[in-house]
């Protein structure tokens, strides 16, 4: 069977929204590529990608409008991401583990997106491509969307006005002055292998503050709501326990008062495991004792659960993209 690319409805909306302040005949230019007329009301379902891409480069044609793909990316916000992946980076103990889940789930937001990590000397690029689509003269309205996510994702660890250092295009697509003006010091690279926003690597260690603010959903039913909380209750009581030796995960749902499978299945609707809620546990104790102590880094290792300090050191690189020592170094120089 041949693969049909995908995209949710979320993305088109602010296309649709810009076209509709305008005054542009925004149903017809959707009918007219064999898109919903209603999309308000599909947004969280999937559209063909490629039927997409040719209304909004239609629209941009007919209709004269600069920078369609920019101001649309500017109408896009945090909050449309799918609800289980801003769970999974609320609940991400640093902006590394963040950027890893969302390059995992990346499919779900694009069924052809791919998301990826290169490291480069101290900075790194939280690229993307949409496979098959490479050389598509329409590709550039995309590319915005594409890079406005990874930026979105950054912002929750280093605050609403962090900027990249650089933005890559895939297509030959280059922002116009306008454009430029609202993204100073940044630079700007077209023909690129993917696009991409790039990073300095000291940014992968920030410790997350978006559990606290993360509001799911009401609208499901039945247990959704509380799997939520039962992971702020684990990260909650885990810490007590982890000079002890791992706590068991049977041990753990006992005191939750949930059967192991019960506990398992709560994780498993948010895409955690309960071994994920134990290394953000384990990791956020060794950052506060590295940061806030003088504490030796094999003590650092055992009072976060750890009785080997070299499995310590490879689980906290791969948290924090850093060992522990730069780790404590660098948060010295803050």
């Amino acid at each position: 069977m041949t693969s049909i690319p995908l995209t949710r409805g979320q993305f088109l909306l602010p296309f649709v929204s810009i076209l509709d302040e305008i005054g542009a005949p925004t149903e017809a230019l959707l009918g007219k590529s064999r898109l919903p007329s209603s999309l308000a009301e599909k947004s969280e379902l999937y559209l063909p990608l490629l039927p997409a891409l040719r209304f909004v480069e239609t629209a941009q044609r007919t209709q004269g409008i600069e920078e369609f793909g920019y101001m649309a990316a500017q109408r896009l916000h945090y909050s449309h991401m799918r609800e289980k992946t801003r769970a999974l980076i609320a609940h991400a103990p640093t902006l590394f583990v963040a950027l890893r889940h969302a390059c995992y789930w990346a499919s779900r937001e694009d069924t052809i997106l791919s998301m990826w990590i290169e490291h480069d000397v101290d900075h790194v690029r939280v690229c993307s491509t949409l496979s098959g689509t490479g050389g598509m003269l329409h590709l550039k309205y995309a590319q915005w969307i594409q890079n406005i996510f990874p930026i979105h994702i950054v912002r929750q660890f280093a605050g609403p006005d962090w900027m990249p250092t650089a933005i890559g295009f895939e297509s030959a697509y280059s922002p116009g002055p306008e454009t430029r003006s609202h993204w100073p010091n940044v630079r700007f690279h077209s023909n690129q292998p993917a696009a991409w926003v790039s990073l300095p690597d000291t940014l992968l260690s920030l410790s997350n503050p978006a559990a606290a603010s993360f509001v799911p959903s009401r609208s499901q039913e039945g247990d959704g709501p509380s799997d939520y909380d039962i992971v702020e209750t684990l990260k909650l009581m885990l810490p007590a326990y982890l000079e002890e030796g791992t706590i068991a995960l049977a041990d753990v749902a006992d005191i939750a008062g949930l059967s192991p499978r019960t506990l398992q299945r709560k994780l498993a609707h948010l895409g955690l495991t309960y071994s994920d809620i134990l290394e953000t546990a384990r990791y956020e104790t060794a950052s506060r004792l590295l940061r806030d102590t003088d504490c030796r880094i094999i003590d650092v290792a055992f009072s976060s659960g750890y009785t080997d300090p070299a499995h310590f050191s490879r689980a906290f690189r791969r948290i924090s993209g850093t060992t522990p020592r730069q780790f404590r170094e660098r948060s010295r120089l803050l």
